[in-house]
């Protein structure tokens, strides 16, 4: 099929390539626009930009997809169909018109579940069990139009949301080439978003914070679903200190580790006060259990283990992480 790619980063990747290879006509890859990054302030380009030109694909760059010179671009081209996967920029009536088949989106969750911008984080953040992929027809809506196909991808108890990005990254290609596949035989049905939704706003640096008073296990998935970024933090004598790894203890554990190292300060009172340091953790206190803490990294040090963090920096028993009253 004459085909026009809509995408930007890294989780956009592996769809443009698949495309090419199933030999489908890439007319053109539409990204967004290369931003300075960096202390050097250097342009770089997107990854789908990257992988575009690697693949031998003309890249187009508009800083407004629906400017109608832009628009006209596009029709120019005479796509049968417009793949969009995390372009970043929102299309107008007039785009989504182009194409014959009209534009297909590749959208990171079983919809019309976790509409919005950052699927991937928050199925963790809420403990969900699985999550996936599907395809839709896109209208003016925000993840609104009608379901084309699905697949569905088990979340594991150490999921991250780097591990996870990554294999729905991978589902979302196979997924769009089956839905191509069917579109050209004629078989693809369109089903209707129907019954409950929600919707999931961007990811923003200060919600890796970590609240101490809350329950240990909403704190664990917070360490795993806000991996790599904007990673969960808290404070360690006033520097910000991420934590990488964290696991939730049983109170059975715990009290075990206490028996065999009596100067550990047992305040199970304060949230946030170290109560245990083992051989391989440090085990904080939370609104509700232990979060034992297995990686972490110091403002301006590299991400180590517990062990080899500990015997650098030693942290005492009754320690509180968490702002102070003066930050």
């Amino acid at each position: 099929m004459r085909a026009i790619f809509m995408g930007t980063p890294d989780f956009s990747v592996p769809v443009l390539t698949a495309m090419k290879e199933a030999g489908h006509d890439m007319l053109a890859a539409v990204t967004q626009p290369d931003k300075p990054k960096g202390r050097g302030k250097e342009m770089q380009m997107t990854p789908v930009k990257a992988k575009a030109l690697e693949l031998g694909i003309p890249v187009l760059q508009p800083k407004r997809v629906r400017d109608p010179e832009f628009v006209e671009q596009l029709r120019e081209l005479k796509p049968d169909v417009m793949v969009v996967v995390a372009f970043g920029q929102i299309l107008t009536k007039e785009v989504l018109e182009v194409p014959k088949y009209g534009c297909i989106n590749v959208h990171a969750s079983l919809l019309p579940m976790y509409r919005g911008a950052a699927p991937i984080q928050y199925v963790i953040l809420n403990g969900e069990k699985e999550t996936g992929v599907t395809t839709m027809f896109m209208d003016e809506g925000l993840d609104t139009g009608d379901m084309l196909l699905k697949t569905v991808v088990p979340i594991t108890a150490d999921e991250t949301g780097g591990t996870l990005h990554d294999k729905l990254s991978a589902a979302g290609a196979e997924l769009l080439i089956r839905t191509l596949e069917q579109m050209e035989a004629g078989t693809l049905r369109r089903i209707p978003q129907t019954g409950e939704t929600c919707y999931v706003g961007t990811l923003k640096k200060s919600m890796g914070e970590m609240d101490w008073s809350r329950p240990a296990e909403e704190l664990e998935r917070q360490v795993r679903g806000l991996n790599p970024w904007p990673s969960a933090y808290t404070f360690l004598n006033g520097k910000t200190l991420k934590i990488w790894k964290a696991e939730v203890l049983h109170t059975e554990a715990v009290s075990s580790q206490e028996a065999e190292e009596p100067e550990a300060l047992a305040d199970r009172k304060s949230c946030g006060s170290v109560i245990v340091i083992s051989r391989d953790s440090i085990q904080v206190q939370t609104g509700d259990g232990i979060l034992a803490i297995r990686e972490l990294q110091l403002e301006g040090k590299k991400r180590m283990t517990a062990d080899a963090f500990l015997r650098g920096y030693p942290v005492e028993a009754g320690t509180i992480l968490g702002r102070t009253a003066e930050e």
